[in-house]
This record gives C-alpha cells, structure tokens and sequence, in this order.
C-alpha cells in the first residue's frame, strides 16, 4: 500500500503542476498582441502540450486514489466524512482540468473574450483547492 500511496503523490504533485502552470500560460495568451503571431502560435503549442502531459499524468493519479480509496478502504467508514469533501475536491479539479481543456479551445480558435486579470484569478483556483485536499487529508477534521 505504501507504493501505491507513494506513486499517488507523485502523480497528483505532477498533475498540480500542470494546472498551476497552463492557465499561467493562459494569462501570457491573453496579453499576446493581435499582430504578434510567432509569440501566440508558440504559446498555443506549449498550452496544447502541457493540457496533453497533464491529462496523462491525472490519470494514474486519480486511478491509484481509486486504488488506495476502494481497494485498501483508506476513507471508507464511520468518521471518514472528510474523505466525501476530498472526493468533492477532486471532482472540482477534474472539472477544472476539463474547463482549461475548453478555454485553450476558445484560444485556438481566437474566441477567448476573458482579460489576462480573469486568468490571473482562475490561476489561484488550483492553489486553494489544493490547500483545501491536503488539509482534509491531513488534519480528518470530521
């Protein structure tokens, strides 16, 4: 189980990169001049290549959290009420993986109508619900 723990960590720690950095890249696209194509293009292709590395790296992440949560019983039972609020944090970071995948789109094909200031505060989103997981996991407050 200690592997699977192990390996879990990594992968989330890997994936929480991903989405502290693609919407950083976000906010550069979004300051990007109309008339600068080359710095919008390689933005583009960095943005496209990371969502894609990210998306492999949640997988195992969120299968060996499925492993430790169902195969081990880690969080199941009386008194594991913080393991539903983790598991509502994990479902709103799939869905803002899945909301970055939409929001590359509207750059590529030049729909994006948000400020750099809205991505600078979308940038922050991961970071709280980060804050919010490690602190369920650590601290079980019910």
């Amino acid at each position: 189980m200690l592997w699977v723990k192990t390996f879990h960590i990594v992968f989330i720690a890997s994936w929480f990169a991903g989405l502290f950095y693609l919407p950083r890249i976000f906010v550069n696209l979004a300051m990007v001049a109309p008339d600068s194509v080359a710095e919008r293009e390689r933005l583009l292709l960095m943005a496209r290549k990371l969502l894609r590395f990210m998306t492999l790296l949640a997988i195992p992440a969120l299968a060996l959290g499925l492993w430790l949560w169902l195969g081990y019983g880690i969080g199941r039972g009386p008194g594991n009420g913080w393991m539903h609020a983790k598991l509502a944090v994990v479902v709103l970071l799939i869905g803002y993986h899945h909301a970055c995948a939409r929001l590359l789109r509207r750059f590529e094909t030049g729909t994006n109508h948000r400020s750099h200031v809205w991505y600078r505060w979308f940038n922050e989103v991961p970071v709280l619900l980060m804050v919010i997981a490690v602190a369920l996991v650590v601290v079980k407050p019910f």
